[in-house]
């Protein structure tokens, strides 16, 4: 069976999880996150949803959206600057009936009009902290031939305590039916860990949001995927593909340093189902002579004239003669000067580091210097 992908709306929750990632999410949403050296969060739900051939998207805001207005532009870098269907972004406020939404029941709710507008039979609903490159077509599929009223995408396997603290686990049985919803588990174990993606038809979706909003209800894991995990038939769609699911500040750091194995970003950075980002008319990057650089991604209009190791940078970012850069993510137009020496750093678009510095933090806890510091 194929289904037709223009059928199915997608709806991204920008500010999702904000709080998980304060030191970068604080005057940017979750979706606008900067990831993997050219890249934001957004653009791998984006670019996935397009590749699989979905024409329509809402992305659902709440608050520091500048960056992400900005980031998307009229959406023409993914190709949906249509004048039907395309991406449209849904701030609070955006109608009469709209706020300040509390939980995502909320926001959808203030989102219906748009969402019956499209016309679209069914909707997938996902979160900006998850990294991923999925073929919708197939879960859709698999959804509709299964007959389940929800599809939740996860994964199964070992996981820590800080990754359960803020996720939804299912336990299911034989079929993939969903027997229990557990939130926030906030134990190490095995599990079946959702990936904030959940499938249903549009119907479906607003007859919850009536029936459970005027209840006080409003939140998407608790009041549904909890609550009715014995009223609605919900079925799990194992992923077995790669994907990155970021809920604090060191699983940013990790996800990111995972990308320095080529395996792992040969997983995620697929010829037949490209990336998509916002371009910057940037030169090549250019290597001084005295240069070395090992095991690092390096993007577009970067001068390099000391020694970056093991490191992660963004566009324009410039190291100068001397200076050495060692586990490091260095975004947007980061300068580090003359014989400074760093480790173990993050370091948030337009940040300067002067001449002659020795900055490190421990391994696995890096340390952030925020947006346009000078050091």
């Amino acid at each position: 069976m194929s289904y037709n992908m223009t059928n199915v709306l997608g709806i991204i929750f920008a500010n999702s999880h904000d709080e998980a990632l304060p030191e970068l999410a604080s005057n940017r949403t979750m979706a606008s996150v900067p990831f993997g050296g050219r890249f934001r969060l957004i653009d791998f739900q984006l670019s996935s949803m397009v590749n699989s051939g979905m024409s329509t998207v809402g992305i659902i805001t709440k608050s520091n959206y500048e960056s992400l207005l900005d980031h998307i532009g009229s959406a023409r870098y993914w190709d949906l600057a249509r004048s039907y269907g395309g991406l449209t972004i849904l701030p609070p406020y955006g109608n009469i009936a709209s706020g300040l939404y509390v939980g995502k029941l909320e926001a959808l709710k203030g989102a219906l009009g748009y969402i019956k507008k499209t016309g679209c039979e069914y909707v997938i609903l996902a979160d900006g902290n998850v990294v991923l490159n999925a073929d919708y077509s197939k879960i859709i599929e698999e959804h509709i031939e299964s007959g389940a009223d929800i599809t939740c995408v996860a994964s199964t396997g070992n996981y820590s305590a800080s990754e359960t603290a803020d996720s939804v686990a299912f336990e299911t049985d034989s079929t993939g039916r969903v027997k229990e919803t557990i939130l926030n588990a906030a134990k190490a174990g095995k599990y079946t860990l959702g990936l904030n993606i959940n499938i249903l038809s549009t119907a479906l979706l607003e007859s919850l949001v009536m029936d459970l909003i005027p209840r006080g209800k409003n939140v998407f894991d608790r009041d549904v995927l909890q609550a009715k995990a014995g009223k609605l038939n919900i079925r799990v769609y194992e992923y077995n593909g790669y994907y990155s699911r970021i809920h604090d500040f060191e699983s940013y750091y990790a996800e990111n340093m995972k990308l320095l194995d080529p395996d792992n970003l040969g997983k995620l950075i697929l010829k037949k189902r490209p990336v998509y980002t916002k371009v910057r008319d940037d030169a090549p990057s250019k290597y001084g002579l005295d240069s070395s650089v090992n095991n690092s991604l390096v993007a577009d209009g970067c001068v390099i004239d000391g020694v970056v190791e093991d490191s992660i940078l963004f566009r324009g970012v410039k190291i100068a003669k001397g200076a050495v850069v060692k586990n490091c993510i260095l975004m947007q137009d980061t300068v580090v000067g003359k014989d400074t020496v760093i480790s173990n750093i993050i370091t948030d678009k337009d940040v300067v580091i002067g001449d002659e510095l020795r900055i490190s933090s421990a391994v696995g806890s890096p340390l952030y210097i925020g947006k346009k510091r000078v050091l």
